[in-house]
């Protein structure tokens, strides 16, 4: 009998890799590729919201096909039924025959979903949250792996319909791309010269098991009780928050425990540190929460409120029983009371990270010391949220 062993994967090698592969198609959107990849991970779904023309659906098509999974594309119109999303019964030979729609698929493309209807909107509410379809009596399951990746424009609102916060709140996260800088764009006009499909360029490097595996191992990734208790303070924080008229729900909660597990991992670390729900927090929580419309009219933003209360929830601390020497004093524009807390970053490091989600401080995402690449956060000798030793 042949004893074979499994081994964890390597989540940086694996962000990598995709990262690569997107980026032959894709110029200058590491931030919000990284957001759609901890989606995937997650188990959950993502909403990119911009203006026109900056590749909101180029970077959708490149995503999967860099995985190699099945790709449907909706196109959102006001005369979309959801006969169009979920599919129906025609007759054949005398006998009704189900036709698939196009939500039978991994990757399900939404282009400016804003513009469908309500009623077809919510055709996608069963397919997001409990991964089948109910028609005509019948409660159909949906391939694995299965994930939404829905746009839309935010500045046009003739002939549109807002996402009602119960669908939104299907969005584990939401994203935005930005305008690309002038050396991008210049490589983005040089990359139409080369190719007059840049797709084709993008190579597979996973496939539906892989992501599947991965999805799993994710899933597993330790969560200390300590972080466990910051992801539910930032949520509760948002509830009593007076500029907000709705908080988060439980389901974001969840959310947020989640997306910081995929965030741990494509970092390289196999447990989860207050740094990763400090990373992910804006990108989970905007817009599941609601602005007070007095409060807006004064200027107040979803945005503004959560970094106040990520400036002002108590984080649990990175160290412990470490020599004082080694706990440096609060940095310029760190969290307010963080002066008495030690840095949020890896020890030894004098470096901050260079990736963060867009608008996001990039202060909250902890990197390795320059030079060191360590799997499952090998190196971190007082990192107090690791999995114990007896815990399986």
């Amino acid at each position: 009998m042949i004893e074979t062993t499994w081994a964890a994967p390597d989540g940086r090698a694996t962000w990598r890799s995709l990262s690569d592969a997107v980026g032959q198609a894709v110029i200058g959107a590491d931030d919000a590729l990284r957001l759609v990849a901890v989606a995937l991970l997650a188990d959950g779904h993502a909403l990119i919201e911009d203006v026109p023309g900056i590749g909101k659906t180029l970077l959708a098509r490149a995503v999967s096909r860099a995985l190699g999974l099945r790709t449907a594309r909706i196109q959102g119109t006001p005369d979309l039924l959801p006969v169009d999303v979920t599919g129906g019964s025609i007759l054949e030979g005398g006998s009704l025959r189900f036709v698939e729609g196009p939500v039978f698929t991994n990757v399900l493309l939404v282009d400016e979903i804003n513009r469908a209807t309500p009623r077809t909107q919510s055709a996608l509410l069963e397919a997001m949250q409990e991964r089948q379809v109910s028609v005509e009596g019948v409660t159909r399951p949906l391939p694995e792996p299965f994930i939404v990746l829905a746009t839309q424009n935010p500045i046009e609102y003739e002939g549109t319909f807002a996402l009602p916060e119960a669908q939104l709140d299907r969005f584990l996260v939401r994203l935005r791309l930005g305008y690309p800088d002038g050396t991008q764009e210049r490589a983005i006009a040089r990359r139409y010269r080369e190719d007059a499909e840049p797709l084709e360029r993008v190579p597979q490097v996973l496939d539906a098991p892989a992501v599947i595996a991965l999805r799993d191992h994710v899933r597993r990734l330790h969560v200390g009780e300590e972080v466990e208790g910051y992801v539910v303070a930032l949520a509760v924080a948002t509830r009593r928050h007076e500029q907000l008229q709705l908080g988060a729900s439980p389901r974001a909660s969840v959310a947020l425990y989640r997306a910081a597990q995929a965030w741990a991992f494509l970092d390289g670390r196999d447990f989860v540190r207050p740094d990763d729900v400090k990373a992910i927090a804006q990108a989970v929580l905007a817009h599941r929460v609601v602005v007070d419309l007095d409060q807006g009219l004064r200027g107040a933003t979803a945005e503004a409120v959560l970094a106040d209360l990520l400036a002002t929830v108590a984080v649990p601390p990175e160290l412990h029983d470490a020599e004082p020497a080694t706990v440096a004093s609060r940095a310029p524009g760190a969290p307010v009371g963080a002066a008495t807390q030690p840095p949020m970053r890896a020890p030894g490091s004098s470096e901050l990270p260079a990736r963060a989600p867009a608008g996001l401080d990039r202060r909250a995402v902890a990197e390795p010391a320059s030079g060191a690449e360590p799997a499952s956060g090998a190196g971190d000798a007082h990192d107090r949220y690791r999995r114990p030793r007896d815990e399986p």
